[in-house]
């Protein structure tokens, strides 16, 4: 299976930057590098990704405007074809468009346990609240700032004698051990068919009156004693792909949408030309996207009495 495509965005010394490269370099590693980035050309971690052989790119970030800048780094990481992004050391507040272009495919390392001290300053707020225990946290980032579900924790214990000085070091050491383990539980589950299945089934039985059986060895979504709108597919017939099959108007479509991306979209065997099948397995699924297949898809198959309560919903 192909390795998940990562850019790293930082903005100084690079170690946990370095701690994701090294890692990358075990043949059973999920992920590799593609690209580091910074807001500072100086940045002594380019330096390390150089002469590791990372593309880099690197600009000043300073009398820019916040949009336009991230609008250059974002045009970076997709020409590098970077499908996830690691924060590490990235000292800068991301635009709310640039976290919603990345929306569940970016992360980022924190140094504290998490809700606890957000922001800077955590050695210091951790020391004098007189906690036992800092730490550091990996986290999908959302608008918020440090606000995004924690994926992963590590505890350090804070000693008597502690400095900030002191405690940070031994943050740092298990903040190398934390970021490569959970960067790659985080890629591998976009490729998992559990993960895929379980986000699947969270969207179309969200949707009015829907069931799930399984049919033709498969989970399937229908409407409560009515007709399927999707299946979910692992390895159907040996063609080796986790997909979701949803319905379409026909074979003009379906022709249409293979035109459009051929490695995503694809006849279904043995479903005709009312079926289309969308790849779930490629690390780069739009859920927003699966989410809005899925409702027209219900559409599709809904008695109209029931569709119109979904119109009416949405007016709202």
């Amino acid at each position: 299976m192909a390795k998940a495509r990562v850019a790293v965005l930082i903005s100084g010394a690079g170690t946990n930057m370095a701690a994701l490269l090294y890692a990358a370099k075990a043949a059973d590693c999920p992920y590799e590098l593609v690209l580091v980035g910074s807001n500072d050309p100086d940045a002594p971690g380019l330096k390390i990704a150089e002469a590791e052989g990372i593309a880099t790119w690197g600009l000043l970030h300073k009398g820019m405007n916040r949009d336009a800048f991230d609008a250059l780094v974002d045009a970076q990481l997709r020409a590098a074809g970077a499908e996830f992004v690691a924060l590490a050391g990235y000292m800068r507040i991301l635009s709310d468009e640039f976290v919603a272009r990345w929306a569940n495919r970016m992360i980022n390392i924190h140094p504290s346990l998490l809700p606890l001290y957000k922001g800077l300053n955590t050695h210091q707020q951790a020391i004098e609240a007189g906690d036992k225990f800092g730490g550091c946290s990996v986290h999908v980032v959302t608008p918020g700032v440090d606000e995004g579900p924690v994926l992963a924790q590590t505890p350090v214990a804070i000693l008597p004698d502690d400095t900030v000085e002191t405690l940070a070091r031994r943050v740092q050491f298990a903040e190398h051990q934390l970021y490569p383990a959970t960067l790659a539980a985080f890629v591998a589950r976009e490729r998992s068919p559990d993960y895929l299945r379980d986000r699947v089934r969270e969207l179309a039985m969200a949707l009015p009156e829907a069931d799930e059986v399984v049919s033709h060895g498969m989970p399937c979504f229908g409407i409560v004693k009515g007709k399927k709108f999707a299946y979910f597919t692992e390895d159907h017939h040996g063609d080796g792909k986790i997909a979701l099959l949803v319905k379409i108007s026909g074979g003009e479509e379906q022709a249409m949408l293979i035109e459009l991306d051929e490695d995503r979209y694809y006849r279904p065997a043995y479903f005709g030309d009312g079926w289309v099948g969308i790849r779930l397995d490629l690390g780069d699924t739009d859920w927003d996207a699966i989410g809005e297949w899925l409702r027209k898809s219900w559409l599709a198959i809904a008695p109209k009495k029931l569709a119109g309560l979904m119109g009416v919903a949405d007016e709202f």
